[in-house]
């Protein structure tokens, strides 16, 4: 698959979520690793879904020095079969870094939430007591996650946050971390702009989301952690400092997030 991959930095690159599982990596993906320190990358964490995808993360990791895993059961994957005592296993991995990527989803599917948040609740609690940071996704339920992550007050990341500055503000007292990916580049993107400026400095990270999310102007392309130089341009933009600045604050973020 064609992709583009010239996106050179001097500052460090930590991209704090990404899918490299995904089978639209598999012709390009010993490539596409090998060449990462070019472009500035120094560590990914690749996150897991299931049990396979999980698997397949850890197995990234063993592979490549700067790649980590997360291991967990993603909402639009509670009925792969997949149990919580299958993901506590993966979780004792050496380069297993987090329980993610976990949370609700009311977006695909809503007739389930109870089970979503059953099973939320209990990779929560499983984090806690591996005393593991959580990968959170969000969408379309940001009542329920803010009143869970309120509830257990678990340490961790909301991953590609959607909310309100409201609902920021609420994730920063509790000391969560707050992940912000090539969405900001986007024209439509109206509500992240102004989260952007209220994160303090400790509490920023940067992300992909890959193969999903590429920033302008390659929205819609193949997106990879490269690419996240884009991404703290626009933040730095908004937060009226530098690309520099921002990659090596969210580098020194990750590094404390995930116990590096």
């Amino acid at each position: 698959m064609e992709y583009s991959n010239d996106f050179k930095t001097q500052s460090p690159i930590f991209d704090s979520h990404s899918h490299y599982d995904d089978s639209r990596f598999d012709d390009i993906r010993n490539e596409l690793f090998d060449t990462m320190h070019q472009n500035g990358v120094c560590g990914i964490v690749t996150c897991g879904c299931d049990e396979a995808s999980s698997t397949a993360a850890l197995n990234m990791a063993e592979q490549y020095d700067f790649v980590y895993a997360a291991v967990g059961i993603h909402p639009g994957n509670i009925d792969s079969g997949t149990t919580v005592e299958q993901i506590e296993q993966l979780a004792h991995h050496k380069k297993c870094v987090a329980i993610g990527e976990i949370g609700l989803d009311y977006y695909w599917v809503d007739d389930n939430k109870p089970q979503q948040i059953e099973i939320f609740e209990q990779q929560i609690l499983l984090a806690k007591k591996l005393d593991l940071p959580i990968l959170v996704h969000d969408r379309d339920a940001h009542a329920d996650t803010l009143e869970i992550l309120k509830r257990h007050k678990p340490k961790g990341v909301v991953h590609c946050f959607s909310g309100s500055v409201e609902m920021a503000q609420e994730i920063i007292k509790l000391g969560m971390y707050i992940g912000v990916g090539g969405v900001i580049t986007f024209k439509n993107a109206q509500k992240l702009p102004d989260v952007v400026k209220i994160i303090p400095d400790e509490l920023l990270l940067v992300e992909t989301d890959c193969p999903y999310l590429a920033p302008e102007p390659y929205r819609g392309k193949l997106c990879h952690s490269g690419m996240i130089n884009l991404t703290a341009q626009k933040i730095a933009e908004i937060r009226g400092t530098t690309a520099e600045e921002i990659l090596n604050l969210t580098t020194a973020n990750a590094k404390t997030l995930f116990n590096l």
